[in-house]
């Protein structure tokens, strides 16, 4: 195992190199750039020029990005045009934030998604089956921007209740944050479930239909042994494969819910910085977004050994 973990960490530089490559590029095609904003109608030649060599723009598009890149790998993602603040220190303040959201978000779906989708698969082809499939169906196709909108005008309307405005820090005040982190994350959870239910479904239906389960329930046991012990463990992997997905991308910015909430969490940094041309808070970003994605996979291809036995890495 350790052999695998180290094989996969080394792996995971070229394809961070790639990735900042790739971004590094697409944002010289952007239109607009970030002095043109900081100037306003103050820009001149001269100023322009004492912009461009205080950021390093004056210079060719390979130094630029190796200027970039190997302070990167030194731990150093520079500073913001914008702010000229570190940006490493606040991409990881902003990144506590999304991860608590993506968390709550995660457990609603798991609490949702999981026991819908036994109770789908046991009921097979029966009205309950149907409005289980029908949710699931809603979850996956209504956007996450449109029932957020849909459920802020139902609670301010009808109940007159109105989403607290800001962000407070869980350990500053637990129960503020809590009310403040909720509604987002039943939106993003919901949204989740339902391609959760489905895969539970699919899954559990699967492995009800094989041998072993007949010589299980041959054997005596009772059917909620036969589902949980069997059934649902065995068929897990896949289960575990789409949540472990869909944390990676929430991880990465859950931006909708982060923008209607005013959440300042990673999703709304990048954001920010993408609408201001704020390049290295972007490339930072979106760097550690996707270290963050493929370590998430490799958790969820060590939590495959856990629950199936069978799987090893040498």
């Amino acid at each position: 195992m350790r052999s695998y973990i180290i094989r996969r960490l080394l792996a995971l530089i070229p394809v961070l190199i790639g990735i900042s490559l790739c971004i590094f590029l697409v944002l010289q095609l952007i239109p607009g750039d970030v002095i043109s904003g900081l100037l306003g109608i103050e820009e001149n030649p001269e100023l322009r020029a004492q912009l461009e060599k205080k950021f390093g723009l004056d210079q060719p598009l390979y130094k630029q990005y190796w200027d970039w890149i190997s302070k990167v790998l030194k731990g150093d993602f520079g500073r913001s045009f914008r702010t000229d603040h570190e940006i490493f220190p606040e991409i990881m303040d902003r990144f506590k934030i999304t991860a608590q959201l993506t968390a709550m978000a995660a457990v609603i779906s798991c609490l949702i998604g999981i026991p819908l989708g036994i109770l789908s698969a046991l009921k097979r082809n029966t009205w309950i089956d149907g409005i289980v499939r029908v949710m699931a169906l809603l979850g996956v196709s209504v956007p996450s921007f449109a029932s957020a909108t849909l459920l802020v005008l139902l609670l301010s309307l009808v109940f007159k209740y109105y989403p607290p405005v800001g962000y407070v820090g869980f350990f500053d005040n637990a129960s503020v944050n809590m009310e403040i982190m909720i509604l987002p994350a039943i939106i993003l959870g919901t949204s989740m479930s339902g391609s959760v239910m489905r895969m539970t479904r699919s899954s559990v239906l699967e492995v009800l239909r094989q041998d072993f389960i007949k010589t299980v329930r041959a054997k005596g046991a009772s059917e909620k042994v036969v589902i949980f012990q069997h059934a649902l463990r065995n068929g897990l992997i896949p289960i575990i494969t789409l949540i472990g997905m869909q944390i990676g991308s929430l991880l990465g910015g859950a931006v909708v819910a982060e923008q209607i909430f005013s959440i300042p969490g990673l999703g709304l940094m990048t954001l920010t910085a993408i609408n201001q041309r704020d390049y290295p808070v972007v490339q930072g970003c979106v760097l550690f977004i996707a270290f963050v994605y493929v370590m998430v996979n490799l958790i969820v291809d060590i939590l495959y050994t856990y629950v199936d036995p069978r799987i090893s890495y040498k």
